[in-house]
């Protein structure tokens, strides 16, 4: 038994062959069985328990800033040259600017954990021979899931009971259309949008009911891949690119004019060694000491004002980029929308608008027993006049051949 990153391919199993492979029965586990497993593998969870490390590397992250660099290296050969007062300054400066920018940032960064704390979700297991809610995070390897219409998927696993289980799987294939999940065997090479025995956390159920065994459970799911691949080295925003210019482009004019000035005194018969503390302080006066706090200053009252607004910014150099946005591109998965449809308008087949067409489309929408999907809960939710004197008398629903679905309704006396 291995729950480590080389994936089990548990869609290639049938359930007898996914129980040994997990040392799970359709009994389930035994709460010792389930407390050992969750001690060794860790909680199914997405998160980085070590906080303390996070929180270093957050405040060694605030000296990335070239400008900060370059006041340390001021605030160096202002302590060579003697001036005690002068390097104390930079460095009380530079440790303010810091520790602003590590305070703003920790502090939106504690409150997303807090909110995250608050959502306690929690699932239907098989321990014990019996069925017993436990928190997400305490599910393992080898469980035994229930399932139900707005049930979250909580790790992944393969489906050994179903009826009539449809799953929203938008996360993964960016289509909030559900997938209809079955009980069966696939070729290893299946993708994950064609694995209809299988289901994935962070997914939900939309309709049906299902039993699921639990397969991977935290970073070694599919969502635990898309979260390690997400927390790699994040790119620079724009306004970091144009920070990093800019102190590339003071570090090259100081040092031309520090040659320069050099050059100058040195040819002029000047004392070499005096020539060289004159050209290192005015190395030190041309470095703009107060320009990190500014930033870190007006960048924190940036953040203020969007917590006014209940947003919450994790980086404040991001603030930047977003007061320079224009247009903003988002998909229709669900994860920046709503994930809702609605009409803007009916067209004939002659391309003209129609009433008709929205009168036939409402009353399909609405009568119809199967599942509706979010084009028919949009149709649904336009309102028509008279729409109540019609019945559905029978229904014919839909498959993938005819590719549609029949209604026979009845208006007043009459068949239609």
């Amino acid at each position: 038994m291995s729950n480590s990153k080389s994936k089990i391919p548990f869609w290639t199993f049938d359930r007898k062959n996914a129980l040994n492979q997990v040392k799970s029965s359709f009994s389930g586990l035994s709460s010792q069985e389930s407390s050992y497993r969750l001690d060794k593998f860790g909680p199914n969870t997405l998160k980085n328990d070590k906080k303390t490390q996070s929180d270093f590397l957050l405040f060694i992250n605030q000296f990335k800033n070239p400008i900060t660099l370059i006041l340390l290296f001021a605030a160096s050969l202002s302590f060579f040259l003697q001036d005690t007062t002068n390097s104390i300054i930079i460095l009380l400066i530079i440790l303010f600017s810091t520790i602003l920018g590590f305070w703003q940032e920790k502090s939106a960064g504690d409150a997303v954990n807090e909110l995250l704390n608050l959502i306690k979700v929690k699932t239907t297991v098989l321990r014990d021979e019996k069925k017993e809610e436990i928190f997400v995070e305490e599910v393992v390897m080898g469980d035994i899931v229930f399932l139900s219409a707005g049930d979250i998927i909580p790790a992944d696993g393969l489906i050994i009971e179903e009826d009539e289980l449809f799953i929203d799987e938008a996360t993964f294939t960016g289509e909030t259309f559900p997938v209809e999940k079955k009980i069966g065997v696939l070729d290893k090479a299946t993708p994950l949008n064609k694995r209809i025995n299988s289901v994935f956390m962070g997914s939900h159920v939309v309709s049906g009911t299902g039993t699921v065994l639990i397969i991977s459970t935290g970073k070694n799911t599919e969502l635990g891949n898309i979260s390690e691949k997400l927390s790699s080295k994040i790119p620079l925003t724009d306004f970091e690119i144009g920070i990093k210019r800019f102190g590339a482009l003071l570090m090259e004019i100081t040092l031309i004019m520090v040659i320069f000035l050099f050059a100058v005194n040195v040819l002029l018969n000047k004392p070499f060694f005096d020539s060289l503390l004159f050209t290192l302080a005015l190395a030190v006066g041309l470095t703009p000491q107060l320009l990190p706090a500014i930033i870190s200053v007006n960048l924190a009252k940036g953040a203020k004002q969007m917590a006014k607004k209940k947003v919450i910014v994790k980086r404040l150099n991001s603030i930047e980029n977003f007061g320079n946005m224009t247009v903003m591109c988002s998909d229709k998965t669900g994860t920046l929308t709503e994930g809702k449809v609605e009409v803007d308008n009916t067209l004939d087949y002659l391309g003209n608008n129609s009433e008709m067409v929205l009168k036939l489309a409402k009353i399909n929408a609405t009568l119809q027993q199967g599942f509706k999907n979010p084009i028919d809960n949009a149709i649904s939710n336009i309102e028509l006049e008279e729409f109540e004197e019609y019945v559905r008398v029978d229904e014919i629903p839909y498959d993938f051949i005819r590719k549609r679905l029949s209604l026979l309704v009845r208006f007043k006396s009459k068949k239609r």
